[in-house]
C-alpha cells in the first residue's frame, strides 16, 4: 500500500478536512511555513502571525490525536520556502509515493496541483467540503441564468438548508430584512469590548519571528488579538451572539471614527482558518433568534453575509477563474494612492479606515466598500492595484472571497456579474453613516471651493466619465438625470475641482492589465 503525505494550508485546520478525514493510519500529515506565502504580496504582519501561531496548534493537537506530523517552521534551514516544493522535499523524506491535499483558496495553487496529478508521484486532489457549497454546485445553480444575483443564489440555499425557514415559508415573511439595518450609530452607544485572548508560548514566539521576518511589512504587530486556537474563536463566537448580534443588524452599516469593530463579529478570519465551521456560526445565530435573544433584522443580515454572500462569491470565484480576475470592465488604469500605504491624508475617513487596518489588520465591510473601496473607485485606480492591497492587509483576506468582493463589488470591473450597478457615493453618505465629516477640515455639504469634500466633485467627475457606460442602467437613470439638469458652468467647476484632486495625488505606479501580477495570484521575482 502505498505512503502517503496529507498536506494542510494555513486556512485549512479543521480535523474533518476531507484529504484527513480519508488519510490511512500511517500517512504523515505536513504543515508548512514558507516565505514564498507571506510574502507574493506583502501580507499584514498580524495576518501571518494568526496564521502560523493557529497552524503550530493545530498540529499539537494532530500530535495528540495521534497523527504522525511534520512541522515545517519559517526558519528551518531545510525549508523550500515554497508550498508545493516543500511538500514534495518531504515526501522524499519520507518516502511517500503520493501527496494528498485538499482545495486550497487560491487558483494559482489549484492548478499548480491539478498540473501534478499525473506526476511520477500523483497528487491527490479533494473537494472542500467544508462550506454550505461545492463550486459544482454554485455552477449547476448558474447554468442557463442570465444574471447571477446574490439574492436568488440566497433564497435557494435558504430553502435547501432550512436555516430561518418556517415550512416552505422565510421567518417572519420576508427574505430579505437589510432596509431594516441602514442606521448611523448614535452618539453615547458603545458596543462590547472584543475579547482579549491569552498569548501562549507558541503564539509569543511566532510574534517575535514574524516582527523579525515580515516587520517590514505594512501594519503593526501590538495588540494582536486574533483567535489561534478553535477554543478562542468559540469564545468570539460566544461573545458575538451574547453582546453584539442583537445590535448588530442595525448598525452594520454604520461607521465610526474611534470603534473599528462596532457590532460586527469578527469572525471572518476563524471561519477562513477553519476553526469554525459556517454551518455552526450560522445555526448559533439562529438559535439566538428562536431564544428571543435577537432580532429577525439582525439574525437575517448576519446569515445572508454568511449562507449568502460567502458562499456566493465562493463560488463565482471558481467558476469563472481565470478570466476573471482580468476583469476591468471600466478600463481603470490609476496606481494605488500612496496613502493607502502611509495613511497621509486629510480625508478623515479614507485615514481613519487606513490607521485601522494598520493596527487591527481589519475594517469592517462598510469600511472597505464605501471608504476605502469607493474612493479607489472614484480614482480609477487599476483592479490589479487594489486587488493586490486588499488581499495583503486584512487578516480574513483569502484570495476566493477577496477577488470577487474587490474586483466585482468595490470597483465594478466585471461589467455588472455582481452588481446591477457601481457603489458609488459622494461625501453625503460618508456623513449620513458616520461621525468622521465632524472631524474633518473638509465640508460634506459642498461641491466645489477649498472647504469642499474631494468625495463631491470625485463623484460627479466619475459619472461623466463613465456615462457611456453607465448612463443607461436603470438603477442610475435617475443620478444622470440630476447631473444632466446641472449647469454647464457647475459641471465645468465640478470636472476642474476633480482634476485638480487627481493630478495631486501621490500614486504608486499605474498598473497596465496584468502588469503587476501574471493573474493567477503569483508575483514577479516569486518563486516558480
Amino acid at each position: 500500500m502505498p505512503r502517503s503525505l496529507i498536506l494542510i494550508l494555513g486556512d485549512q485546520l479543521s480535523h474533518g478536512l476531507a484529504s484527513l478525514r480519508q488519510a490511512p493510519d500511517e500517512a504523515v500529515i505536513a504543515l508548512c511555513e514558507v516565505a514564498e506565502e507571506g510574502r507574493y504580496v506583502p501580507h499584514h504582519p498580524q495576518k501571518i502571525a494568526m496564521m502560523f501561531s493557529a497552524m503550530r496548534h493545530f498540529a499539537d493537537e494532530l500530535r495528540e490525536r495521534g497523527w504522525h506530523v511534520h512541522y515545517s517552521p519559517l526558519d528551518d534551514p531545510a525549508n523550500a520556502q515554497e508550498l508545493l516544493g516543500e511538500a514534495e522535499r518531504l515526501a522524499d523524506c519520507y518516502g511517500c509515493d503520493e501527496i494528498h491535499a485538499t482545495r486550497p483558496g487560491e487558483w494559482r495553487l489549484w492548478q499548480a496541483m491539478v498540473a501534478r496529478q499525473s506526476a511520477p508521484r500523483p497528487w491527490r486532489l479533494h473537494e472542500d467540503d467544508r462550506f454550505f457549497t461545492t463550486p459544482d454546485d454554485f455552477a449547476s445553480w448558474a447554468r442557463g441564468r442570465r444574471t447571477l444575483r446574490l439574492e436568488h443564489f440566497y433564497r435557494e440555499w435558504r430553502r435547501r438548508t432550512g436555516l430561518l425557514m418556517e415550512d416552505t415559508q422565510p421567518a417572519g415573511g420576508r427574505w430579505n430584512l437589510d432596509h431594516d439595518n441602514r442606521e448611523p450609530l448614535p452618539d453615547g452607544l458603545a458596543p462590547a469590548t472584543p475579547p482579549r485572548h491569552r498569548q501562549d508560548a507558541t503564539t509569543r514566539a511566532v510574534l517575535t519571528l514574524v516582527a523579525d521576518h515580515f516587520g517590514d511589512h505594512f501594519g503593526s504587530l501590538e495588540g494582536f488579538h486574533w483567535p489561534v486556537t478553535r477554543g478562542q474563536a468559540l469564545n468570539d463566537l460566544s461573545h458575538f451572539v451574547e453582546a453584539l448580534l442583537p445590535d448588530f443588524g442595525r448598525y452594520q452599516d454604520a461607521i465610526s471614527d474611534e470603534a473599528p469593530f462596532l457590532f460586527h463579529s469578527r469572525l471572518s478570519a476563524a471561519l477562513n482558518l477553519g476553526l469554525l465551521s459556517p454551518r455552526e456560526v450560522c445555526e448559533a445565530v439562529e438559535a439566538a433568534y428562536y431564544r428571543g435573544e435577537a432580532p429577525l433584522n439582525s439574525t437575517e443580515g448576519f446569515i445572508r453575509q454568511i449562507l449568502g454572500w460567502r458562499e456566493y462569491v465562493r463560488g463565482l470565484y471558481w467558476t469563472r477563474m481565470p478570466g476573471y480576475k482580468r476583469g476591468n470592465a471600466l478600463e481603470a488604469q490609476g496606481g494605488l494612492p500612496a496613502c493607502y500605504w502611509t495613511g497621509n491624508t486629510e480625508l478623515r475617513c479614507l485615514r481613519r479606515a487606513i490607521e485601522m487596518t494598520r493596527d487591527n489588520a481589519y475594517a469592517h465591510h462598510i469600511q472597505r466598500l464605501m471608504v476605502t473601496g469607493n474612493f479607489a473607485l472614484l480614482c480609477d485606480v487599476a483592479p490589479a492595484a487594489l486587488c493586490d492591497w486588499y488581499l495583503a492587509v486584512y487578516a480574513d483576506a483569502c484570495e476566493w472571497v477577496e477577488l470577487p468582493n474587490t474586483l466585482g463589488m468595490v470597483l465594478h470591473a466585471d461589467g455588472g456579474l455582481m452588481g446591477s450597478k457601481p457603489y458609488c457615493a459622494s461625501g453625503k453618505y460618508i456623513d449620513r453613516m458616520s461621525d468622521h465629516c465632524r472631524h474633518c477640515r473638509f465640508d460634506p455639504r459642498q461641491v466645489t471651493g477649498p472647504q469642499a469634500c474631494p468625495l463631491n466633485s470625485l463623484y460627479w467627475h466619475f459619472l461623466e466619465r463613465h456615462a457611456d457606460t453607465l448612463r443607461h442602467n436603470p438603477r442610475m437613470r435617475v443620478i444622470y438625470a440630476s447631473l444632466a439638469r446641472m449647469s454647464d458652468a457647475k459641471r465645468t467647476a465640478m470636472r476642474e475641482q476633480a482634476q485638480a484632486f487627481l493630478a495631486g495625488l501621490e500614486t504608486e505606479p499605474p498598473y497596465g492589465r496584468g502588469e503587476h501580477r501574471d493573474g493567477y495570484g503569483q508575483a514577479p521575482g516569486s518563486a516558480p
